[in-house]
């Protein structure tokens, strides 16, 4: 069984602005992009974002599984 990540965030820069990304493996060789936001001025600011962003979608995903059992 593999041990990567589902869930995880990117962070780049576009003109001097940074962009935050929410990806999800969809398969091994494909990633796909859940959520997306820039026009970020830091790339603290992205960060915050992304990992807050990142908690709120994981507790969603829990809360929809633990619905299911």
């Amino acid at each position: 069984m593999a041990t990567g990540k589902k869930f995880d965030y990117q962070i780049t820069e576009v003109d001097g602005t940074w962009r935050a990304e929410l990806t999800r493996r969809a398969s091994a060789r494909k990633t796909v992009i859940s959520k997306a936001q820039e026009g970020f001025n830091t790339e603290a600011e992205a960060v915050t974002w992304a990992e807050t962003e990142l908690k709120a979608l994981l507790a969603n995903v829990r809360a929809r599984q633990e619905a299911k059992k």
